[in-house]
Order: structure tokens, then sequence, then C-alpha cells
């Protein structure tokens, strides 16, 4: 339990002793300490590099096209713009404009920073002014006094004015955790802008990856259906077996069944994309996009671990969180200790409004009041104890954080060397694939080769061309999650402010 403990002044002496009064908490209140752990920003870790085994500067060409990692290498906030493409460039615009997460984001961050401008205010004494015109009955029997109650009528005018002297530092710290977490919604307002700005290149990549890949299978279809002209001649002319034209029908509805698959995913990015602007699928206006339109980028971004932890708005906004832990232990520490206060009072009462600037109704009051916690059955100290296991579950989250950022930046790394070395297979897969059915169809037509070698040409080409298309999305993508990985390049722009609206 706490006792307040309420020094009044004397009127005898008002002027005097309330002068000296304020001057003796002034001067506590300015020599006041704040208790609890002063926070420290997490170190940086003490690695240069995010793989084992040295990384390659530059991984192997593929499709002609060789990237490159370098430190020196800025990345921009708006990353997007790299690949060059004008349809992305408009679906991002749209996007910024209308998505409802990103904009949950922003109206989080500005209660964030109203909370705060509220807790800065407990800084200020707090003033307060009433007016009451009241008629009342008293029963004298509440006071033990046996005789009759009476009707009266009161009013009051009054003022009073109060301040808490934060000797201990409970109100900084409490505003202290508030900066912190208008920091942290911060980050997670920078975090949402990149979430929101991948899954859009993301989805776009693999709108037009979908697209080309029925494309792909629709002129593979085309060609199937000339040959399966050619085989009806022949077998009308009596120099191929009926059997044949079955089989080439055969491999022509299996590629058309794999057709619907593909538009099926293809709508599904379509309605993503959609959700991405914050519109419905009839409203939204998808983007013309092509996947050789897409450039790829080829000048990459590598930043040090150490530069990492002060890019990555996941890791900040963690950061920030321990910082939240830290200010709480202050809290629960100055809770501890005794808390401060002064307080005054003037008004004027009479019977009336008309009667309250006679004379005689004037009262007052001033004077501090000390809260000392005397006994509270050991909820202070755990109190503490339990903010105290706060900051150290925090601390393990943000270095959890860390280690799956470093882990994220080593899978992009990893995967891009893979990805090139991938798609060069495809790229000499098809190549010949190609070749060996232009040279089998010659063959075939020439009475050289059976039919059945032209179908398994037809088959390879087909899943070499659908692999080459997959190798080129999954190029792109794994290039989006390394910028993603490093942060997205939001420390090289001025603000993440809203874009002109797009059509």
């Amino acid at each position: 339990m706490t006792h307040p403990v309420s020094l009044v002044m004397p009127p005898a002496c008002r002027r005097t002793c309330t002068s000296q009064v304020l001057l003796v908490l002034a001067a506590a209140t300015l020599s006041g300490c704040v208790v609890g752990p002063d926070f420290v920003t997490p170190g940086e870790p003490e690695i240069d590099r995010y793989l084992q085994a040295p990384l390659l500067s530059q991984p192997a060409a593929a499709d002609g096209k060789r990237q490159y990692f370098s430190q020196q290498t800025e990345l921009p906030a708006d990353w997007w713009r790299l690949f060059k493409s004008v349809a992305l460039d408009q679906t991002m615009a749209r996007a910024l404009q209308n998505n409802p997460s990103l904009q949950a984001a922003e109206a989080s961050l500005r209660q964030s920073q109203n909370m705060l401008h509220a807790g800065d205010s407990v800084f200020y004494p707090s003033v307060a002014a009433s007016l009451a015109d009241e008629r009342a009955r008293s029963n004298p029997y509440q006071n033990g006094v046996m005789s009759t109650g009476t009707v009266f009528n009161v009013a009051t005018a009054s003022g009073s004015i109060n301040y808490l002297f934060d000797i201990f530092g409970a109100e900084r710290r409490t505003v202290e955790g508030l900066a912190a977490q208008l920091e942290q919604q911060d980050f997670l307002v920078k975090a949402a802008y990149l979430t929101l700005s991948a899954n859009i290149v993301n989805t776009c990549i693999a709108r037009a990856a979908y697209a080309a890949q029925i494309e792909e299978t629709e002129q593979l279809i085309a060609l199937e259906n000339a040959q399966l002209h050619s085989i009806e001649i022949q077998v009308q002319s009596g120099t191929q077996a009926y059997p044949n034209i079955l089989s080439q029908r055969s491999l022509i509805a299996a590629n058309e069944a794999l057709l619907a698959p593909l538009a099926q995913k293809k709508n599904q990015a379509d309605h993503l994309l959609a959700l991405l602007e914050g519109s419905t699928a009839e409203q939204t206006n998808l983007p013309q996009m092509r996947l050789d339109s897409l450039i790829l980028p080829l000048d990459l971004p590598l930043s040090l671990p150490s530069a990492l932890v002060r890019q990555r708005p996941d890791i900040l906004a963690a950061e920030a969180l321990l910082h939240v832990a830290s200010a709480n232990i202050g809290v629960a520490t100055a809770a501890m200790f005794p808390s401060l206060s002064l307080s005054a009072a003037y008004g004027k009462a009479g019977v009336s409004l008309g009667s309250l600037f006679g004379a005689g109704g004037t009262f007052w009051s001033i004077g501090p009041a000390l809260t000392v916690p005397v006994f509270e059955g050991g909820k202070l100290r755990y109190q503490r104890a339990a903010a105290v296991d706060a900051y150290q579950a925090q601390l393990a989250n943000y270095r959890l954080t860390v280690l799956s950022a470093f882990a994220q930046v080593a899978d992009a790394l990893t995967a891009l060397q893979q990805d090139a070395l991938a798609l060069q297979a495809q790229v000499d897969a098809r190549a010949a694939a190609t070749t060996a059915l232009a040279m089998l169809q010659v063959n075939y037509r020439a009475g050289m080769s059976d039919y059945v070698d032209v179908l398994t040409a037809d088959v390879q080409l087909h899943n070499a061309s659908i692999g080459y298309l997959q190798a080129i999305a999954q190029r792109h993508q794994d290039t989006v999650a390394l910028f993603v990985a490093l942060g997205g390049g939001w420390w090289n722009a001025v603000a993440l402010a809203r874009p002109e609206q797009v059509p």
C-alpha cells in the first residue's frame, strides 16, 4: 500500500512559504535522477560476410548476361525501376496509392505520433476550471447530528493547477518508451512498403511468366497441328500407318490440357495483383507486360553485415522494441520510489451565481503531496523483474531477427549463382531440342526417321522451352529477393511519399 502525505500551507505564511516550497521542489526536480538502464544500441556483428565460402564477385554468365556483386553499388529506394518496365512502374504507383495494408500501417504511425505528443504533456502543469450552480438538501444524520436537514443553493467558480515532479524519471522513461514505439512504427511502415513493392514485382513477373508459358504451349500446339496435317496426307497416300495420326492427336490433346492450369495460375496472379492495388478484379487496370520486356539488373549491391543491421526495417523495428523494453525497466524501477506532486486551487462560492464575487466567498488551497510506497506485497519488485525478463526476451527476438536477415541474404546470394547455372543449362537444352526437332522433321519427310522420334523431339522441345521460361522468371525473382533482403534501399530516399495518382 502507499501512504499519501498532504502538506497544506497555513494562511498566515502562504506567500513566504509557498515561494520557498516552489523553489525547493523545483530544485529537487532539476537535480532528480532517471532510474533504470539507459538504452544502448546493440553492437554490430563481428563478421564480414554471409557465407562460409568466399563469395564470387561475378556469378556465371547465363543467356548472355552476367550479374555482378559490388559493395560500392547503392540500392535505390525505387529499386523496381531497375527492371526498366513502364508497366511495372505504373502498377507500383497505383498500389502505393491505394493498398489498404500500407494505409493501415501509416495510420498506425500517425497514432503513435499522437500518443507521443499526448505523453509529452506530463511535463507541463495541468490546469482546469469549473463553474457550478446547484440546489441541494443536507442530511445531518449522515454526520451523526440529530437535527432537521435544510435545502440550500450553492454556486462555485474555481480553478486548479497540478504538477507532477518527475524526480526519479518515471515519466521520462514512459515518454522514452513512447518515442521508441513511434520509431518502431516508422520502421514497420518501411517494412510494409518493402513487402508490398516486392509482392507487386514478384506477382508481375509470375504473370508474365505464365503468359509466356501459355504462348509457348500454344505455339507448340500449332506446330503439332501442322505435323498432324502432314501425317494425315501421308496416311492417305499410304506411306504412313493410321496409328501415327492417333499418337499425334493424343500429344496435341495432352498439351492442350496444360493450358487450363497455366490460365488458372495467371488468373490467380491477376486477382492477387488487383488485391495489392487495393481494387477488385473487375476494376483493376492490369498491366500488359511480357517477360522478355523486363531488363535483368546486372550491377547488384551487397551491403556488409555491419551495414545491414542499420538498413533492414525489421531489424530496426526489433531494436526499437528492445528500446521500449529497456524504458519499461526504468518505469518499473521508478515505481519503487516516492512520487511528489504539487497542486493549487482558488475559487469563489456563494448562494447564487450573482453572489460569487461577494465578500467572504473566497476559498483556496496549495500544497505538495508525497506518496511513498511502503508495502505492496512484493508487487513492485516482481513487476520490475518481469520488465527485466521482457527485455531479455526482446533481446533474443532481436538476435533472431538479425540471424534471419543474414540467412535471407545468404539464400539470395547462393540462389543467384545457382540461377545462372540453371538458366544456362536450360538455354543449351532448348537450343539442342530445337535443332534436334528440325533435323528429325527433315529426316521424317525424307523417310529416314520414325515418327516416334519426332514425337519425342516435340516433347523435349516443349519441356526445354517451359524450363527456359521458368529459369528466367526465377532469376528475376531471386534478384528481387536480394533487394528485399538488403532492406530495399529506403535510406536512399528522402521520404516514402505518396506518388501521384496513376491511371
